[in-house]
């Protein structure tokens, strides 16, 4: 059994196609063209949903280390008694904290990328394989 959706007899593809009655086409040719572009559609959407779903879970890593790093560091500056000292450790506290945000936001812009860059590279390659049918069907139909 195919996990296809089944359209109904008005709908189908290969039926409206054939009714056109297209000068020297290749209709099943054309149908299967069609196939691979949504199935690479389906392949770049898939790609681009695991991307953000990892995006978000490693968002929620990265909350969840910070607010146990906020902890940590306010139970460490209450400890401090003197002023100056907990001016200096308070600082230290912003810069590094600040430091670990830009870490952070690059991996995950860097995990953007890298999950658009991908579903990208699946869509340009159907692109290819499309223009080459495209050059094929044309080459079969002057032949």
């Amino acid at each position: 059994m195919s996990d296809r959706p089944t359209l109904p007899p008005e709908m189908d593809p290969m039926r409206l196609l054939s009714e056109m009655r297209l000068p020297m086409m290749d209709v099943q040719a054309l149908a299967d063209a069609q196939r691979r572009n949504l199935e690479a559609l389906s392949v770049a959407n898939r790609v681009a949903l695991e991307g953000a779903q990892a995006v978000a879970r490693r968002h929620m890593e990265i909350l969840q280390q910070s607010m146990a790093e906020m902890t940590d560091a306010v139970r460490g500056a209450t400890s401090v008694s003197n002023p100056q000292d907990q001016a200096a450790k308070q600082a230290a506290m912003v810069k590094s904290s600040y430091e670990k945000a830009v870490t952070n936001m690059k991996e995950l812009a860097d995990l953007i990328q890298k999950s658009n860059s991908e579903a990208l590279t699946v869509l340009n390659k159907r692109f290819s394989e499309a223009m080459d049918e495209v050059r094929g069907l044309v080459a079969k139909k002057e032949g």
